[in-house]
């Protein structure tokens, strides 16, 4: 068990708690809920223990987990524990990059404990690691003002100015933090100051001056003040040019001041302002200074180590930089791949490098693909190291095992893991190959790895096919070229014609006269059943056309029969229509044709009913003939009785300066003052066409059109509005015949590793009370609560978050966590694909047009049970009889064998059940 799920927890950014793992990381949360409980000093130091000894076990299992750390040093700290702290800080540090805060606690622990000369270079020692994680001003300071405590051993001063310049060089040029340093080192002197010395503190005065720093003006004024001789005309020189820069950068020191965490548009732009200046040391400052903020970005790291490799290209420098970024974001393939080629670029021992790579495969990657990337980026590297001049070689071996380790660990490893191999078309056996064939001219053992990668599913694929052919073309001999392509020709299922052709064109080069008739009736039997394959998958899509068009004509002749029910239904109830009212009628008959009984829209959420929706809408296409609008001096003020209105048909010549609203309360008075209102805020409204029906209701939908197009575009972002309690949509008008797959969908349907789906919330929770709880484990970006076309909740949400380190911390954290008596569910979000009916399947449906199930919000039904007579289940056509394992499903046939049963409608149905609802209450009664 802890074997498995030490599998499944990924490294620091785990997708899901699983096995035991789960279980020590709960039982550390309960230890901790206890200890804030119990009032008792002696109960409290027990549960203090207890809670220790839990994360210790969670941390057994998952070394990888950054909180956990987190809480086991906060408890060890609490307790006093200094020999237990300083184990479980050294263990962190060892794993991650510390921050600010936490160095800082550590070095001044050790100051404290800190009294011999021993002890002390070990905080020497402490600090020279903590500069190393991040580039902090305090830590320098910190670092430099300790120092001096040590100034009266040997050497004392020089180690103090030693520190201040380093620290200068790492920090000094930061503008808002830089001062302090100066001025702690021109303290540092003033304090030893001699007669002799008294140059140190003038070359400081104009260094400093020379910097763009804040407050220099009061530095400048210090000078003057301190120096008994006038400045120099060169300080002064240096001071006015580094003012003017300073103006330059106070605009982006201002716009980082007043930003939100994690203030990444504010970096990025301080960091294009000074890559366009050109200076070395600022521009690594500024990274460095984003990366303080921003650890957890892996883009952030990877533009910074590009900037390094390409430009300073210091090794010291760069190697440090890359191995920040993978102790920060070791989920990322990337930042290990750049960080072996940095390594090899600079001339790292090849047991180090060796020794970095099996980290990174330990480093827990989200994807399959990943682990073949950095396979890849290893392999590539051996592959550079041989020298294949020479029949034999260390290296060469090396090689050939990594290739077999790569191999056998991604078919064990990595589909153990993700149920996939991450390599399906054999990339690393392709390479593999090719090493052994170009460089090291072993073409059997090519050909043995060939014959492994086409029994791996690749063999129906005719550019697996042409590879292994060019290989035997350049390397290998026209016997096996031959042989590869007879065998191509016979499996190939994608593009045969393609290879057929390219075994043609070898035997019309190469072969014999029996290699050339033989190819011919290879390809000539291959091509033929190929085309006969295709005539019958035609055919079959023919029939599966015919069947669906009988469908159609099918559900327009039962909405007739409804129609005319109803009509009949009315007449014998005794309604009476005036004349006006019936040529009204049949118009409104003529309109309900074209449209459909019920249409889905999908949400990502899941499936909003939309009923009785005009088949003239810009969210779902238009069809019909067109008719052009009615002139001004036609329309009339709307009423409460609109049947005096005629029928208002959209222009789709105005397609780009008219949105489709719909979603609208069917009781909206005035709907055209009501909105427009409303859209004029994003310009000048032409005209508001909203839809009636034949009794002069508002049918909850219109066309709005601007007078251009740039009010148009501007009133899409009103869509989801709340409007009379419900959410308007607002959407483009286009016509669906001539744009099939037009969509309107504002948000992803596919994998969002930065943003979570929550389910089972409470309908009661509010946005403000679900941020609350997700902004402890992250910045989040945005929340969404689903709701219904009326706008009630439904229990879901969306919760965008910056990166997908954070949301991966969140869903750790916050599913199972209980709000309001409701047990959430918390993932990451990725909606599953909407698979559309199969033809086959559709063709096979009931004549009947009945709606595809739509579950409310409880789900399924229980029973599930059909409430439809079973006289009404019959199958419209009875099933053939399966001949040579083919079933013969013509509808011709269908009808000679059989009469196709009477159709009955949805009021012919209904009238049946209200006979017999009538005879059982008159017996009753």
């Amino acid at each position: 068990a802890e074997e498995k799920a030490g599998r499944a927890v990924l490294v620091r950014v785990g997708v899901r708690r699983t096995g035991r793992h789960a279980e020590q990381q709960d039982e550390a949360q309960w230890a901790q809920t206890r200890t804030q409980e119990v009032p008792s000093e002696h109960e409290k130091e027990l549960l203090h223990c207890e809670v220790d000894r839990a994360l210790s076990r969670a941390l057994s299992i998952n070394a990888f987990d950054y909180n956990c750390h987190l809480d086991l040093i906060k408890l060890l700290r609490q307790e006093g524990e200094l020999v237990k702290l300083r184990r479980a800080r050294q263990k962190m540090s060892e794993l991650f990059p510390l921050t600010e805060e936490i160095w800082l606690d550590w070095l001044k622990d050790e100051i404290k404990m800190a009294s011999e000369i021993s002890e002390r270079e070990k905080v020497y020692e402490l600090f020279e690691r903590a500069v190393k994680d991040y580039i902090c001003p305090e830590i320098w300071l910190e670092y430099a003002q300790y120092s001096i405590g040590g100034i009266g051993q040997e050497g004392g001063i020089e180690k103090v100015r030693s520190i201040f310049e380093r620290a200068l060089t790492a920090v000094g040029l930061h503008v808002t933090k830089g001062t302090a340093l100066w001025e702690a080192y021109r303290e540092f002197e003033n304090a030893i100051l001699e007669t002799a010395q008294l140059e140190r503190i003038h070359t400081l005065f104009r260094r400093q001056l020379g910097i763009p720093l804040l407050d220099m003006e009061a530095s400048y004024a210090e000078y003057e003040e301190w120096s008994e001789d006038p400045i120099p005309e060169t300080t002064i020189k240096n001071y006015k040019k580094a003012l003017q820069q300073l103006e330059k950068c106070k605009p982006y020191e201002e716009a980082l001041l007043g930003a939100e965490t994690p203030k990444l548009a504010e970096y990025q732009a301080y960091i294009d302002f000074e890559m366009k200046a050109g200076d070395p040391a600022r521009i690594q400052l500024i990274y460095e200074r984003a990366l303080a903020e921003n650890c957890l970005v892996p883009d952030l790291w990877a533009r910074y180590n590009q900037y390094l490799d390409r430009q300073l290209k210091v090794k010291e420098l760069v190697l440090s930089a890359h191995d920040r970024a993978v102790r920060n974001c070791p989920w990322t393939v990337g930042l290990w791949i750049q960080y072996l080629l940095a390594m090899e670029r600079h001339g790292v021992d090849h047991c180090i490098i060796s020794e970095m790579f099996e980290k990174a495969l330990n480093a827990g990657f989200i994807q399959a693909t990943d682990y073949v990337e950095i396979w890849q980026a290893y392999l590539d590297y051996l592959r550079r190291r041989v020298d294949f001049t020479q029949d034999s070689s260390k290296e060469l071996e090396e090689l050939r095992s990594s290739f077999a380790r790569a191999v056998e660990y991604l078919k064990q490893e990595v589909e153990e893991r993700f149920s996939e191999s991450g390599d399906p078309s054999c990339t690393i056996m392709q390479n593999w190959a090719r090493v052994e064939a170009r460089l090291c001219n072993n073409m059997q053992k090519a050909r043995e790895l060939w014959d492994n990668i086409m029994t791996k599913g690749n063999a129906k694929y005719a550019n697996m096919w042409l590879e292994y052919y060019n290989l035997e073309r350049a390397h290998g001999d026209t016997q096996h070229c031959r042989k590869a392509l007879h065998r191509a020709v016979q499996c190939t299922s994608d593009y045969p014609e393609h290879v057929c052709e390219v075994l043609l064109t070898l035997e019309r080069i190469e072969g014999t006269l029996e290699d050339w008739d033989a190819a011919v009736q290879k390809t000539e039997n291959r091509l033929a059943r190929v085309n006969e394959q295709r005539a019958k998958a035609a055919e079959k899509e023919a029939a599966l056309a015919r069947q669906e068009e009988e469908k159609a004509e099918q559900r327009k002749q039962s909405r007739a029969e409804k129609k005319a029910s109803k009509k009949a239904k009315k007449n014998r109830i005794g309604e009476k229509r005036k004349a006006d009212d019936d040529d009204e009628g049949e118009w409104g008959q003529e309109e309900e044709e074209e449209q459909p009984s019920k249409r889905h829209k999908g949400d990502g959420d899941g499936l909003l009913l939309e009923e009785d929706m005009e088949l003239e809408t810009g969210l779902f296409g238009r069809s019909g003939p067109e008719k052009p609008d009615l002139s001004t001096n036609q329309k009339e003020k709307p009423s409460t009785s609109r049947k005096d209105v005629p029928k208002v048909l959209h222009d789709s010549s105005k397609d780009n300066i008219t949105v489709f609203v719909s979603n609208l309360s069917y009781n909206m008075t005035d709907p055209e003052v009501k909105l427009k209102e409303l859209f004029e805020s994003c310009g000048e409204v032409a005209q508001i066409r909203p839809v009636f029906s034949n009794k002069g209701t508002f049918r909850g939908y219109c066309y709005v059109e601007f007078k251009d197009e740039k009010s148009a575009l501007q009133a899409l972002g009103l869509d989801r509005n709340v409007v009379e309690g419900r959410p308007m949509f607002v959407s483009p008008c286009v016509d669906k015949n001539k744009n099939p797959d037009f969509k309107v969908f504002r948000y992803s349907t596919t994998l969002e590793k930065h943003k979570l789906f929550i389910s089972g919330l409470p309908f009661s929770c509010t946005k403000e009370e679900l941020e609350d709880i997700c902004k402890a484990h992250g910045n989040v970006k945005d929340i969404r609560l689903v709701t219904n076309r009326a706008g009630k909740p439904k229990g879901l949400a969306y919760v965008e978050f910056e990166n997908e380190a954070q949301a991966s911390q969140a869903v750790l954290k916050m599913d199972g966590l209980t709000i309001k008596e409701h047990i959430i569910k918390v993932a990451i979000s990725n909606p599953p694909l909407r698979k559309l009916p199969d033809k086959a399947e559709a063709g096979r449906a009931s004549q009947f047009a009945v709606p595809r199930q739509i579950y409310g919000a409880r789900g399924k039904g229980r029973t599930q049970l059909s409430m439809m007579p079973r006289a009404l289940q019959r199958q419209s056509n009875p099933v053939a009889k399966a001949e040579n394992g083919m079933v013969q499903n013509s509808p011709a046939a269908s009808s000679e064998r059989t009469e196709e049963p009477k159709k009955m409608s949805n009021a012919d149905f209904a009238k049946m059940l209200l006979n017999k609802t009538i005879f059982f209450v008159s017996f009753f009664c």
